[in-house]
């Protein structure tokens, strides 16, 4: 893996942990926010310190051949602790807090053996992409490579399956993001099982370094990566179904939208569109398109209509809710025919006046469900008109 593929992980990763960066400072006593925080920050060192180019600037800026292999397994070992961790917070229990402090503890007891057998081996031949096969055979520099990739495929493995165990036994987003996480981190367990096959092999005499070379880095990449798209799916998953509702809703209001555009227009009464917004913002802007111009045609919603073709409807469909939604469209369209109306041709009130003209008030304004059912109404194949002239034949108070 270049160094570029590397920064451009880095720089995605560390993008995700922007993201939630507010959300950890106000939320900063959170513990499983933390260890979200904490893998994205590691994942993103991880590719940083792997980068070729930084592995000369470490080494040449520490004045130590190779020191940025103890630091690049150091970050590779506490990414591992951390992704642990996250799974015993994600999944709770009474021990969670004991659990999780385990597993930091066994980790940094790796971390001291890291930092111990590099101080006490000696690598002083620069190797920026091959340092494990190259010292395979290096007394302490040997044990510092098979301990770092040791807990590496241990916390891997246990990851791996208590989160597709898991996965098992939940539904919706957080059951997906469990089996992504499952395969991101069986992808990265490939890093230190091809790491460790190139070592041995190296110890037998053969030469198998296009393994730590070219397959690892490729697994540790890609496993990465699905590591923490598994992560933030059931994070994302409620918003993305909160758009997908919104921008639903906003849609199937169109239709009322439309009949009462020409109030909307003459009155002056829409707010100007947003650009570039998100569904539930597009949604609140043709919400309150809808509410101003009932609002505006208050006094036009005619009550006994209303009445009349609600008892008419629910009397041939036996639906309560269906006879509300179509006696509210009628009441609509007939209102905004009356606004649009030349003064004094319909008895029309003044727009202004919030009383019908029959004395009583008009009903108040529906809500946002029972809006998109009037919504639905006016768009289907219902004549409106026949069922307005059908309710106004029947007698007063009849079924």
């Amino acid at each position: 893996m270049n160094g570029l593929v590397n920064y451009l992980s880095c720089a995605l990763l560390w993008l995700g942990l922007a993201v939630k960066a507010p959300d950890l400072i106000r939320h900063r006593h959170d513990p499983y926010l933390r260890a979200i925080c904490v893998v994205l920050g590691l994942a993103g060192l991880c590719f940083f310190l792997g980068a070729p180019p930084t592995v000369g600037a470490v080494n040449r800026l520490g004045g130590t051949p190779n020191l940025a292999a103890p630091l690049t397994y150091a970050s590779i070992t506490a990414y591992s602790a951390a992704s642990q961790v996250l799974v015993v917070y994600w999944r709770g229990g009474p021990a969670v807090h004991r659990v999780a402090r385990r597993w930091i503890i066994g980790y940094a007891c790796v971390l001291v053996g890291i930092a111990a057998a590099f101080a006490l081996g000696e690598a002083p031949v620069e190797r920026r992409t091959d340092f494990d096969t190259y010292y395979a055979g290096t007394p302490a520099v040997r044990e510092m490579i098979v301990l770092y990739l040791v807990g590496h495929l241990a916390a891997a493995s246990v990851t791996t399956v208590t989160s597709l165990r898991w996965a098992r036994q939940v539904r919706g987003p957080l059951r997906f993001g469990l089996a992504v996480l499952g395969l991101g981190t069986l992808c990265s367990a490939g890093y230190s099982v091809a790491k460790l096959t190139a070592v041995i092999a190296r110890w037998t005499g053969r030469d198998w370094s296009v393994l730590a070379t070219g397959v690892s880095p490729g697994a540790a990449g890609l496993g990465a990566l699905v590591t923490v798209a598994g992560v933030l799916i059931p994070l994302a998953g409620p918003r993305l179904g909160q758009w997908h509702l919104a921008r639903r809703t906003y849609l199937r209001l169109a239709p009322l939208e439309r009949v009462l555009d020409d109030v909307l227009t003459r009155r002056a009464l829409r707010l100007p569109r947003p650009r570039l917004a998100c569904p539930e913002t597009r949604l609140m802007w043709r919400q309150t398109s809808v509410h101003n111009a009932l609002s505006h045609l208050g006094g036009r919603l005619d009550p006994a209509l209303y009445d009349r073709v609600r008892r008419a409807v629910l009397h041939d469909t036996g639906d309560p809710r269906h006879a509300e939604a179509v006696a509210w469209a009628v009441v609509i369209t007939a209102a905004v025919e009356e606004d649009g109306a030349p003064a004094g041709a319909t008895g029309a009130v003044h727009p202004a006046d919030p009383v019908h003209p029959a004395g009583r008030a008009g009903p108040p304004v529906p809500g946002p469900g029972v809006l998109v059912r009037v919504a639905d109404v006016l768009a289907g194949p219902l004549d409106l008109a026949a069922v307005r002239e059908r309710a106004a034949a029947a007698p007063t108070g009849s079924a």
